[in-house]
């Protein structure tokens, strides 16, 4: 059950990165066609958990939820970028997303396309902005971690893996290689940009990670279940009518079964948790969200 301090914390945390977000992508860009695709994806209805990341690992070290506001948003426009890409014909093939039309579905493929494009290289043109932070080491220091960790090292590299074991047999070693590049080191950056952004110590901002890496792990797993049981069918919610995709991509439950991956699912948990112990408890808020992600029915 999620705590009432982290039921709030998130509440805001979604309510103020969607005004930011909402401030950040202009309105009356000459090109109206591609900024309302750009908005369309990027301000749509959302966990936010890597903006939420970066917050309550900043804060870990007195930083203000206000001055992570840009690197939040960053990670979410990056994050948008790479759920449009995986909706195209090319890669997942989906129709809809959150219940609405995907991208390409609303739009077209080459406007699709060019928004997720967009929105990527917008994160970085942001991360660069003095108002980011106001030391430029700091700055580069976001940049270098994100980029990382959406480029051929982290969620592309991840999303290839993906497209070329659709439809085969894949090991559980590849699957978990899977996994901590497409979804865990978004999850990392995100960490990481809080203990950037927090001066933090090589100690501390490795123990982020590791947390990070654990709770991004959990979280894809307890995506699986919850598609196994059928609560969420991929991207389309069991009330929808859905659309049959010409492969499948890998799942841990087909790979190591229901029993061991919900065994998974409690190892990472514990496993998360004990990396915060170093923070005591300026660390409540994330330990609330691994118990958050683990117990999640949607």
């Amino acid at each position: 059950m999620i705590s009432s301090s982290l039921k709030e914390s998130l509440m805001g945390c979604s309510i103020i990165m969607q005004k930011h977000m909402d401030d950040l992508l202009p309105r009356d860009f000459f090109d109206s066609r591609l900024m309302d695709a750009m908005r369309y994806s990027a301000l749509s209805e959302g966990k936010r958990i890597r903006p939420f990341l970066v917050m309550a690992c900043a804060q870990i070290f007195g930083i203000n939820a206000l001055k992570t506001l840009n690197a939040a948003a960053a990670l979410e426009f990056i994050h948008a970028y790479s759920l449009i890409h995986d909706d195209l014909p090319a890669m997942d093939d989906d129709d809809v997303r959150r219940g609405n039309p995907t991208c390409h579905k609303k739009f077209d493929e080459a406007t699709a396309i060019l928004a997720g494009d967009s929105l990527l290289t917008y994160a970085f043109e942001i991360l660069a902005r003095p108002e980011t932070h106001k030391d430029a080491n700091v700055r580069c220091a976001l940049i270098k971690t994100i980029a990382k960790a959406a480029g051929f090292m982290g969620m592309a590299g991840g999303q290839m893996i993906d497209l070329e074991k659709a439809d085969k047999i894949i090991s559980k070693e590849e699957l978990a290689k899977l996994h901590r590049l497409k979804t865990g080191e978004l999850f990392m950056a995100a960490a990481e940009s809080g203990a950037i952004l927090g001066r933090a110590s090589v100690d501390e901002t490795n123990s982020l990670r590791y947390f990070a890496h654990d709770l991004g792990l959990a979280f894809q797993i307890k995506d699986d279940i919850l598609d196994h049981h059928g609560i969420v069918i991929g991207k389309i919610e069991v009330n929808e009518i859905a659309h049959k995709k010409p492969k499948e991509n890998a799942s841990i439950v087909d790979v190591i079964g229901m029993k061991a991956a919900e065994k998974q699912l409690e190892i990472l948990q514990e496993q998360s948790v004990a990396h915060l112990k170093i923070f005591g408890d300026k660390a409540l808020l994330l330990k609330d969200l691994t118990e958050f992600v683990i117990a999640r029915d949607k």
